[in-house]
């Protein structure tokens, strides 16, 4: 706005100034001209007079020698005639016999006067030529013939030209200041409210007002503007704050419940653990029964953590860049098939890779790697025994993309409409362990970074998952390739490590419990 606010100004100055100045610079030039033609219609009229005396006594002395004083003085040639065209004076070596000479002698013997009509210019060069008859009344006597060299009136009109079009410059630049000054303090209020709507959005904090702060400093109460803007973007802060506590309150209200709710959760699973020594065989299915809802309360509000914290950080990436954000997807990719093959292989599903580095990613390795675990945890539950699972990771021009697709019975389309609705889950599905969240986490991950996620079938059967991100900048794409270099020169050593991955014995146990990999490796995040 701020742009088209000033373009509109300017222009309206521009035009304002060209108002002004194109007519004077006509009117100086028409003066200028004017001048020029006054000053040579009396020296011919005083010519002709003498003409007209030389005709009446027969001296022509005195008519030529002021014709050649004339001449010598203003560089300005002469041709005066009698009545029969012949030559009485000729200077500056004009002479009556020249073309254009003879056919104004011609005019000015049948008592035609000639000036010329055409205003000058700064750029105007050469001679005009001007003609008067000599005598009085009807009764002519004789011709006088004129060429004025325009050169000195054209550098007139020139230097008052560029006066005027310093003063226009002058006037031209005072209005882009008033016009720039004007939109800052029309448009100053307006930025704030578009800083507010985003922060709104993001459910950041809104600015809070200082009273008596620097103009022009965030959250300064006087900052300038019109009454009716100020007092709009303040009125919309004080909602903002409103709406934005209520939100603050309610994303606090489901994290601390959630993190609540495990020191009474982990003392219940002591209990219950400690209860099987006692138990009877009758009760060893309750008690499965138990911890296995026990587990799937535990998933539950991890998957309530993680989907907070995905959208609260997806809001903050949309009003903060984070430009430092990259990562190689291929390695990534590459990282998370060498973690997840032994569980896909448990589950006898065959998992396959295919990534070609180095592809940059505008994300960190995190998110990236908590995006594919969402994937392949889905794809390895949901396709079934002996399906095939196939990870493959590209640069389709701006965007990395990694795709996980499997060959398994997949999901219509009006259920893939749905994948991402948080706790939904295909009626297919129900008697699969899961929490309906893991596709909405993994969008809310993608969307923070400027990507998406899509579903589509796959052929002939099957589902295909494509998480796509932008690509790094130039400067991410040097620092991933370093980084990739020196991780390849460890490989080696960190594959020899036993227990590389950094999965525990609790983890392990745990992993075998729900069929899950352990450790940094997959998640229990599900959707499908």
């Amino acid at each position: 706005m701020r742009t088209r606010v000033q373009t509109v100004l300017l222009l309206f100055g521009v035009l304002a100034v060209a108002a002004f100045a194109v007519p004077l610079l006509l009117f100086t030039a028409s003066d200028r001209t004017q001048q020029l033609v006054l000053a040579r219609s009396s020296d011919l009229d005083r010519f002709a007079s003498l003409m007209d005396r030389a005709a009446g006594n027969g001296d022509t002395s005195a008519l030529a020698a002021e014709a050649r004083r004339y001449t010598q003085l203003y560089g300005e040639p002469l041709v005066v005639t009698d009545t029969r065209g012949h030559p009485v004076v000729q200077t500056g070596g004009m002479r009556a016999a020249d073309p254009a000479v003879a056919r104004l002698i011609d005019a000015a013997l049948r008592n035609q006067s000639t000036h010329p009509r055409a205003a000058l210019r700064p750029w105007s060069r050469g001679h005009r030529m001007f003609a008067t008859p000599a005598g009085t009344g009807t009764q002519v006597s004789g011709a006088v013939v004129l060429r004025a060299d325009v050169d000195t009136a054209a550098g007139d009109i020139a230097r008052r030209w560029a006066a005027v079009l310093a003063g226009t410059a002058l006037v031209a630049l005072a209005c882009t200041v008033l016009a720039r000054a004007a939109t800052r303090w029309v448009v100053s209020p307006l930025r704030r409210l578009d800083r507010a709507v985003g922060e709104l959005a993001a459910g950041l904090p809104p600015e809070h007002t200082v009273p008596g702060g620097p103009p022009g400093q965030r959250g300064s109460a006087s900052v300038g503007g019109p009454p009716e803007l100020r007092q709009l973007a303040t009125g919309f802060n004080r909602m903002a704050r409103t709406v934005t506590a209520a939100l603050e309150q309610q994303r606090r209200l489901v994290a601390d419940t959630s993190h609540q709710m495990r020191n009474p959760m982990a003392a219940l699973r002591l209990r219950v653990d400690a209860l099987q020594t006692h138990l009877r065989p009758t009760g060893e299915r309750t008690y499965a029964g138990v911890n296995t809802e026990l587990d799937r309360l535990e998933t539950l509000l991890d998957d309530i953590l993680a989907l907070a914290a995905a959208e609260h950080r997806a809001g903050e990436l949309t009003v903060t860049d984070d430009p430092g954000a990259h990562c190689d997807a291929a390695e990534v990719t590459l990282g998370r098939h060498r973690l997840w093959e032994p569980v896909a292989r448990r589950a006898a599903v065959r998992l396959t890779a295919d990534a070609a580095g180095p592809v940059p990613a505008a994300c960190t390795d995190r998110e990236l790697a908590q995006v594919t675990d969402i994937l392949l945890d889905n794809a390895i539950k949901y396709a079934g025994d002996g399906a095939h699972v196939r990870l493959r990771c590209a640069a389709e021009g701006p965007y990395a993309v990694v795709t996980v697709t499997d060959d398994g019975p997949g999901l219509r389309a009006e259920e893939i409409d749905r994948a991402t609705t948080r706790f939904w889950r295909s009626g297919r599905q129900a008697g699969t362990s899961g929490t309906g969240l893991g596709l909405a986490i993994a969008e809310q991950l993608l969307a923070g970074r400027g990507g998406r996620l899509e579903l589509t079938p796959a052929h002939p059967h099957g589902l295909r998952t494509r998480a796509v991100v932008p690509g790094a900048p130039a400067g991410g794409r040097d620092a991933v390739t370093r980084r990739t270099a020196q991780r390849s020169a460890l490989a080696g050593v960190l594959d020899a490590e036993p227990g590389y991955g950094g999965s525990s014995a609790a983890a392990r146990s745990r992993s075998a419990r729900s069929g899950v990999a352990a450790g940094p490796a997959p998640t229990k995040e599900e959707a499908r």
